[in-house]
């Protein structure tokens, strides 16, 4: 039997709140379960600790069991100190679509040509000074 600790959803439309479970990988996202590890919050500041409770004797019991986190709880042990920072690398994901790119480029020629005017400018401006303070 392959087991998972994964969120299962509660609460209200638009009012998500999750149980942490140990349940049968079989079993549907709402269904049976064995055991309710804990309970996530997705409404309440990141900072809060009552986002994210979790029973750990319970949670290291399972994982000794043989029990996969999925994603999500994976990362929450990993912020807990229970499970070693895993690497993830999707630098497709974070890069920029190709209409941000053309701005940024756009953004940055006119940046260099706002930068080489003051220059150009500021040397005619002193001249000017001084002829006038002499």
């Amino acid at each position: 039997m392959a087991m998972k600790i994964r969120l299962a959803r509660g609460g209200s439309k638009k009012r998500p709140f999750y149980r942490i479970v140990a349940a049968d990988s079989r079993m549907p996202r709402d269904g049976r379960y064995i055991e309710k590890l804990g309970t996530y919050n997705p409404l309440l500041p990141k900072d809060s600790e009552e986002r994210v409770k979790m029973n750990m004797e319970r949670v290291q019991y399972w994982l000794g069991e043989g029990a996969q986190p999925t994603d999500r709880i994976a990362r929450m042990l990993e912020a807990a100190g229970v499970l070693d920072k895993k690497e993830r690398n999707n630098p497709n994901k974070g890069a920029p679509g190709k209409k941000a790119q053309e701005r940024a480029e756009e953004k940055a020629a006119k940046a260099a040509e706002a930068a080489e005017a003051p220059a150009e400018e500021a040397p005619a401006e002193d001249a000017a000074a001084e002829e006038t303070a002499e």
